[in-house]
């Protein structure tokens, strides 16, 4: 997938010695990415399914240096709901503020859309996020509520802004 700014494509086996670094360089993550991931999930998630599947995925986000400069995936949401959620990253400050999220959000919603039968696709957002929430609003996805207490990072429970957008409301973008 090709957007103005970056282009989104699927891990590649030269790309996992950087993602082990980038995943794991704490001061790179975002609000969310407080999780550390050792190199053994890495490497054999990858060689599992390339990190994509019928109902899950991670793809690259790829400048026009061809550097990765940040990620974006999908899981499906509650086993009982029909839907995805989408999360995405940007790698350090020297990408944030580009376009490079919304871009990527963009593109991976007009996916989803094209080509999986569900009609909802929801974002977990830190109220205190303010460059993730405008990403979801260019975007066209829109607030539905607050999830109390639902994160446990830096120390203490943070609440989690719940926003989606469904298939209707993409279509009238």
């Amino acid at each position: 997938m090709r957007g103005d700014l970056i282009s989104l494509r699927l891990v590649r086996s030269d790309d996992i010695d950087d993602l082990i670094e980038l995943l794991n360089n704490l001061e790179m993550r975002g609000a969310l990415g407080h999780v550390l991931k050792p190199e053994t999930d890495i490497r054999s998630r990858f060689e599992r399914d390339g990190y994509w599947s019928d109902d899950s995925g991670m793809l690259l986000m790829i400048d026009r240096a061809d550097d990765i400069v940040g990620w974006t995936g999908f899981i499906p949401l509650a086993f009982y709901l029909c839907g995805y959620e989408i999360s995405y990253q940007v790698f350090g400050d020297q990408h944030s503020g580009k376009g490079y999220a919304t871009e990527a959000l963009g593109l991976l919603t007009e996916y989803l859309f094209s080509t999986k039968l569900m009609d909802r696709l929801q974002l977990n957002i830190r109220p205190d996020n303010l460059a993730s929430r405008r990403v979801a609003e260019k975007c066209g996805y829109t607030q539905e509520g607050v999830m109390r207490s639902a994160l446990f990072t830096d120390g203490r429970f943070h609440d989690i802004e719940m926003w989606s957008i469904t298939r209707q409301m993409h279509k009238a973008l």
